[in-house]
């Protein structure tokens, strides 16, 4: 059994989440699963898990850079130091990470004030922001796998030009980073759009989230090594690593993955099947039509924006800011900053693994519905999180505190992934790209 060419629309986001229980019953009733371990599927997962770790390490390199490449006794401070609020500086870090991180003799350094590095860590949503609708609906018309590997590989590309484009000024460099993310928009629509035909109902927590903890991993990896690379090596090295590494992702990407389960050219026979028949009809892309009415009317897909609004809002200010946080105001050193801006990454990567594993054995046995599965995760992982990052501004200067509570913030925040960032898919698979 195959899905049709073009997978047309035959049903309504209204009439999808109507038909979400009979599904599940379906899948839990009357197929056999095939094996998980060294399936296409969880290949499949394994490989997005490293690209959106690439994607991540892309994302976050100039945060931690930024701190070495700005020449700080060059720049104005914004209040004079009887106004200033900032926590002192400690006698350990004034010189080494105020001043002057080292960096090998050689490597330029910038005179930029605060607002020019707040300009230029914020340029990557400028193109972020134009490429989700288009990159989900183009996924979802022509195949996700184009759009995932092609926003990868042009992104890495990119990070290697940063140096020269740093050099040439300001501008260049801001509007490098917005092409980035231009690149880097289609990546999460692309996921999604592949799910859409490649996770079976009751294993599409746990795949969802093998695959999206890959930029927690990312960013967990990317900040240490980002500052060991910079105090060893320089800072352009970031960037040169970096992009080396997005460009054999997206090689080892074209040459393994295919859109769709029946044009895959190593799955097995039961495999197949299995995903073709435990998906049905709903499986596949969208072709030119998308009903935007209905779309516009859906209470649920309105509380789905929302919520991912406000989670993305929070994450992104932390994974752009919280380097530049911990070097302005708490004053750790290069190497200090970059292992602390990390920790909370990895407690969010393995909360949010663990979470789409627990959703998912919640519904197989049977034990929560869907929506109350998605329910539950979405409200334990946006609202302990959201008073977690309150307390942060309550710590003071404690560092120990500061770190605690964000560390703690983003830890917990790994469980709104088995939630609403997976409920898209439940109400609308070929839409919910």
């Amino acid at each position: 059994m195959a899905l049709p060419d073009g997978c047309s629309v035959t049903s309504s986001v209204e009439d999808q989440e109507d038909e979400e229980a009979p599904l599940l019953q379906k899948q839990a009733e009357q197929l056999t699963v095939h094996p998980q371990c060294c399936s296409a599927r969880y290949n499949l997962a394994f490989m997005m898990f490293l690209g959106f770790a690439v994607v991540y390490g892309l994302r976050v390199n100039l945060s931690v850079a930024m701190v070495a490449m700005v020449n700080t006794t060059g720049t104005q401070p914004l209040l004079n130091a009887s106004e200033s609020k900032e926590c002192p500086a400690s006698s350990t870090t004034s010189n080494s990470s105020i001043e002057n991180p080292d960096q090998p003799d050689g490597v330029p350094r910038y005179p930029w004030n605060p607002q020019t590095q707040g300009v230029l860590l914020g340029a990557f949503f400028f193109g972020y922001l134009f490429t989700q609708i288009p990159g989900g609906y183009l996924s979802g018309r022509c195949g996700g796998s184009k759009f995932l590997g092609g926003g990868v590989l042009c992104t890495a590309v990119l990070t290697i030009l940063t140096p020269l484009a740093a050099e040439l000024g300001v501008n260049w460099l801001f509007a490098l980073r917005a092409l980035e993310g231009f690149g880097e928009g289609v990546t999460f629509p692309a996921m999604m759009a592949m799910w859409a035909c490649w996770a079976p109902p009751l294993e599409r927590a746990r795949l969802m989230t093998i695959s999206g903890a890959g930029g927690n991993f990312g960013a967990f990896i990317a900040f240490p090594l980002t500052g060991f690379i910079c105090h060893s090596l320089g800072w352009p090295a970031v960037f040169y690593c970096c992009g080396g590494a997005g460009c054999l992702w997206a090689v080892l990407w074209f040459l393994m993955v295919s859109d769709e389960p029946h044009a895959h050219p190593r799955i097995s026979d039961q495999e197949r099947e299995y995903i073709i028949n435990s998906i049905g009809s709903e499986g596949g892309s969208h072709g030119w039509s998308v009903p935007l009415l209905s779309m516009v009317r859906s209470g649920p897909l309105w509380a789905i924006i929302i919520t991912q609004m406000c989670s993305n809002w929070s994450y992104y200010t932390l994974l752009t800011s919280l380097p530049t946080f911990m070097d302005t105001v708490l004053h750790f050193d290069l190497r200090q900053n970059a292992f602390l801006s990390a920790i909370p990454y990895l407690g969010g990567w393995l909360f949010s693994v663990l979470s789409g594993v627990f959703a998912d054995k919640l519904l197989e046995r049977e034990i929560l519905s869907v929506t109350a599965v998605r329910k539950i995760f979405t409200f334990a992982g946006l609202i302990i999180p959201a008073g977690l990052l309150v307390a942060v501004g309550f710590s003071g200067c404690s560092g120990i505190l500061a770190v605690t509570f964000l560390t703690l913030s983003t830890t917990l925040g790994g469980i709104s992934a088995a939630g609403v960032f997976i409920n898209q898919i439940d109400i609308a698979p070929q839409y919910g790209h």
